[in-house]
């Protein structure tokens, strides 16, 4: 395992972290986490040399932060970073006191007295003027750091490179946390200028979501590293590659996954040569010929007032764009709800009223409405 300094923090951190929205389930329901396999291989993580660990209190429903604090009991916490982070996106973190009251339930949730990062979670250019310096929030994080709640206040984000400048500005916060890969590098110049001003730097969605661990189409594989059948390993070693680049977290739910992912973060290549930076570009300029759906599979629109299952309609529509799999995406799309043949729970995008509820949650700021029509014309008839 390699690793790098967490900004000025410190702090010592493994460059792959253990990103915990992704956890083992019990059939397609997420808040089913399966506990002992999760525990199992984020202990085994650790074992391996992971010393960053992150939630968040909405992920699984809830439950991921309990099962994080099951997983480092027996001196596990005590050999990681651990991060959480405040809902401050929730439309019922509506007082300056819930912060206090968040952050209380997640430390009894994870069962310990102290998170090393608590990262106001999912900024943009509203929450953060309406929520972080209407509700005083850096006051009230400062004086829980006093009280000894937490170490360090940091913040993840979902806006443009302009707001993120501002934020970064504000010089309130020790450590940050972007999407940034392959796909998608609009945050490349305020990583480095992060990393700058002396914030540790943590990167969500290195594999884009799950969209570069698939196996690529034919005309994609001249460009897979020889006994690879994804960009996986491609996909981490882009966001390493980036100096200014503290630790990548990976939402992993499977033991393999975490496996296969120790060995690419403890290769002595763990970086890209030039000539595989210029193939990176390659790999972007032909997803971005395919399709024009960025969903990563977050859930952050989840639920849908009208059950429509938004996240495994976008994931199918990638198996027929990217992946050419064209019959188990169509088939995954008509299976939607069959849940005694073990397809997941909810309706296609037909059930969509187009009521909006869903696109004001999007990180990514998806039109999910008119991509769900998209999708269906696709999924349903082929064309």
């Amino acid at each position: 395992m390699h690793y790098r300094m967490l900004g000025n923090t410190g702090i010592k951190t493994s460059i792959l972290g253990f990103g915990c929205m992704r956890l083992p389930t019990v059939a397609w329901d997420k808040a089913r986490i399966a506990e002992k396999e999760a525990i199992k291989i984020i202990r085994k993580g650790i074992d391996s040399g992971i010393t960053y660990v992150d939630t968040a209190e909405p992920y699984h429903m809830g439950e991921s932060e309990i099962v994080v604090g099951k997983a480092l009991k027996n001196g596990y916490r005590d050999r990681v970073t651990l991060a959480t982070k405040s809902p401050v996106w929730k439309d019922d973190f509506n007082k300056p006191e819930h912060f206090e009251d968040y952050l209380n339930l997640q430390l009894k949730k994870l069962d310990v007295d102290h998170i090393d990062i608590y990262l106001l979670h999912s900024l943009d250019r509203t929450s953060w003027k309406e929520k972080v310096l209407g509700f005083d929030l850096i006051e009230r994080a400062e004086k829980a750091r006093d009280e000894g709640k937490i170490r360090y206040l940091g913040f993840s984000f979902h806006d443009s490179p302009d707001v993120l400048k501002e934020i970064i500005d504000s010089n309130a916060f020790r450590v940050m946390l972007v999407q940034y890969n392959i796909l998608n590098p609009a945050n490349e110049e305020m990583v480095s200028y992060a990393a700058e001003k002396g914030l540790g730097v943590a990167i969500m969605g290195p594999v884009a979501g799950g969209r570069l661990a698939g196996e690529p189409p034919v005309e994609m594989h001249q460009w897979l590293n020889r006994g690879r059948r994804n960009f996986v390993d491609m996909a981490l070693k882009y966001v390493w590659t980036n100096p200014s680049v503290s630790v990548a977290l990976s939402g992993m739910g499977s033991e393999q996954m975490v496996d296969d992912n120790l060995l690419i973060a403890s290769d002595d290549t763990y970086t890209l040569s030039e000539e595989e930076m210029e193939t990176a570009q390659d790999i972007r300029r032909k997803f971005k010929e395919l399709t024009d759906n960025i969903c990563t599979a977050c859930e952050y629109c989840m639920p849908c007032p009208n059950e429509v299952n938004i996240p495994f309609i976008f994931t199918a529509l990638t198996y027929y764009q990217v992946y050419n799999q064209k019959e188990r995406a169509r088939l995954y799309y008509k299976n939607i709800g069959n849940v005694e043949e073990y397809y997941p729970p909810g309706k296609d995008a037909t059930a969509c009223v187009e009521c909006g509820e869903c696109e004001k949650k999007c990180p990514q700021k998806i039109p999910i409405a008119e991509q769900l029509k998209k999708a269906h014309q696709i999924l349903s008839t082929g064309v």
